[in-house]
C-alpha cells in the first residue's frame, strides 16, 4: 500500500470513531496526567501533540508548560481536530501528517505521541520527521493508557513478534530515525515510551 493510500486509511478510520470516541474510554484522564507528569518539569517548553485526536492531553498538556510554553495539536483527521477543539483551550490546532509537519527544524522540546506509533503510515518516515522537527537532547513520549498485552486482549488478538511498540522492535526503530530509547515501561495499566533526539 502507498503512503498516501495509508494516509487516506487512517483517516477514514478515524473519522468514523471521532464522535463518540471520548465516550468509549472515559476514565484515561488520570492515567494520561501521571504520564504527563512523569516526563517532568515541562515549564516553558514547546510540545506538539503528535496525532492528538480528540485533545484529551492537551490541557494536560498546557497546564504542564505554563504559560510560557506552547502546545500544538495535530492531527490527520478533520473530525478528530473538530472534537478536540472543544478541549484545546490556547493550545493551537494542525491538520496535518507526522510525516510531513509544518515545523521548522528543531522546533520543539518535547512530542507527545498517545496511541500514535501503531497509526503512523510509514512509522520510520513519521519518526523521522518528529526528530527533525525536535531540538537537539529534546524528547518524545509514546504513550497507550493500557499495556501492550492489555490492548492487544481488548482487541482479541495475541500479542505478536512483529508489534511495533515491543520494546526489541521500537529501539532500533528509534534509533533509526534519530532517537535514543532512555526508558521503556509496558505495563497492563500503561505504555510509555521515552525517547531522547540525539
Amino acid at each position: 500500500m502507498s503512503y498516501e493510500a495509508e494516509l487516506a486509511t487512517t483517516r477514514a478510520f478515524f473519522a468514523a470513531r471521532a464522535a463518540g470516541w471520548d465516550a468509549k474510554f472515559p476514565d484515561d484522564g488520570p492515567r494520561y496526567a501521571a504520564a504527563i507528569g512523569e516526563l517532568g518539569p515541562l515549564d516553558g517548553a514547546v510540545v506538539l501533540d503528535a496525532g492528538c485526536g480528540t485533545g484529551r492531553a492537551l490541557p494536560l498538556l498546557r497546564a504542564a508548560v505554563g504559560g510560557a510554553g506552547t502546545v500544538l495539536g495535530l492531527d490527520l483527521t478533520p473530525e478528530m481536530l473538530a472534537e478536540a477543539a472543544r478541549h484545546a483551550g490556547d493550545a493551537a490546532l494542525v491538520a496535518g501528517d507526522c510525516g510531513r509537519l509544518p515545523l521548522r527544524d528543531g522546533a520543539l522540546d518535547l512530542v507527545f505521541g498517545a496511541g500514535l506509533i501503531s497509526h503512523l503510515p510509514g512509522p520510520a518516515r513519521g519518526l523521522r520527521e518528529l526528530a527533525r522537527a525536535t531540538r537537539a537532547s529534546g524528547r518524545l513520549a509514546l504513550y497507550h493508557p493500557v499495556g501492550r498485552a492489555a490492548l492487544a486482549a481488548r482487541h482479541g488478538r495475541q500479542l505478536t513478534p512483529d508489534d511495533l511498540r515491543a520494546e526489541p522492535n521500537l529501539r532500533p526503530l528509534l534509533a533509526s530515525a534519530g532517537w535514543r530509547l532512555d526508558s521503556y515501561t509496558d505495563e497492563d495499566t500503561r505504555f510509555l515510551a521515552v525517547a531522547t533526539r540525539v
